[in-house]
Parts: C-alpha cells; sequence; structure tokens
C-alpha cells in the first residue's frame, strides 16, 4: 500500500499542472508601422483632381501614408487609391499635386520613406 501514496501525488501533479489560472494573455498588439525606402515617381491625374493620393502595389486601398522626400525633407499625408508602379526600380506612384507638394515635380523622381499611418 505504500506505492499508492507517490501514485496519487504524482496523479495530483499531473492534472494541476494541466490545469488554467483563467486569466487570458494580453491582447496582441497591432504591427508597428510599416516603413519602406525607395524611388518614387510621379502620374498626371485627370484634369480638376487635384488630391493628395498615391498607388502602392500591395497596400489595401484608402490607407493614409506619410510620405518624405529624402533629398529636400519635405512631407505629405497621401492616401492610397490606386494599383502601381509598375515599374519595379519604383515602390510609389503620387500625384501631380503631391509631388509639387513634395518638391520633385520637375525632377520626376525622389528617394522617399513611406510610413503607413492607418490602414482602412
Amino acid at each position: 500500500m505504500t506505492w499508492r501514496a507517490p501514485l496519487v501525488a504524482l496523479t495530483a501533479l499531473v492534472v494541476g499542472g494541466c490545469a488554467t489560472t483563467g486569466v487570458r494573455p494580453a491582447a496582441v498588439a497591432p504591427p508597428a508601422p510599416r516603413a519602406e525606402i525607395g524611388l518614387a515617381s510621379w502620374y498626371d491625374a485627370p484634369r480638376g483632381a487635384r488630391g493628395l493620393t498615391a498607388a502602392h502595389r500591395t497596400l489595401p486601398l484608402g490607407t493614409r501614408v506619410r510620405v518624405t522626400n529624402l533629398d529636400n525633407g519635405r512631407r505629405a499625408l497621401l492616401v492610397i487609391t490606386g494599383r502601381g508602379p509598375f515599374r519595379r526600380s519604383r515602390i510609389l506612384d503620387v500625384s501631380r499635386h503631391a509631388a509639387r507638394r513634395l518638391g520633385f515635380l520637375t525632377e520626376g523622381t525622389a528617394r522617399v520613406r513611406l510610413e503607413v499611418l492607418e490602414r482602412p
């Protein structure tokens, strides 16, 4: 009968070790804002369209981004409204108005940092 006491104790440990405390882990924090650095170009929007918009290959439409021209430090808040650019060397196409605000309208392209601020 001496073998029963250790067996009961071992069973209690195994069963007790599998029990939960009822405390749930904290919710997982949303991912940190995504940033990309690369070349941006601009596109000519239809006449009368003066929005601060951009096209990106993968970001969801409606995503708000901050774009910084790394050559001159100028920034603009843009909304992703289309798909592109279609040249592999570029990460973003911005509207004509956005290119003017960022200061690269005459150059045609600029090295930029894109930071995701808010996804739809």
